[in-house]
């Protein structure tokens, strides 16, 4: 009977020392979404009309990476 009094003791003792730190955190998280930014993005155009094509354009492109240098391929898109 002490060993269980005992574990449930610790087990109390245990939840008790992660109280503040989880309210800290919770506190934190609040913070950051109370202060994020609110980004608002409108097109610049409305959308195209019922004859619009889509133009694309192709291209390889040179990529400098840590393991080397590398081609990859590029495609730029718009509406006319």
């Amino acid at each position: 009977m002490r060993r269980v009094a005992a574990f449930v003791l610790t087990g109390l003792i245990a939840a008790v020392a992660v109280m503040p730190a989880l309210a800290q955190s919770q506190q934190r998280t609040e913070v950051a979404q109370a202060t994020r930014p609110r980004i608002v993005i409108t097109p610049r155009r409305h959308e195209p009309g019922p004859n619009a094509k889509r133009e694309c354009e192709a291209r390889l492109v040179q990529q400098h990476r840590p393991s080397g240098t590398v081609i990859v391929p590029v495609m730029n898109c718009w509406w006319q």
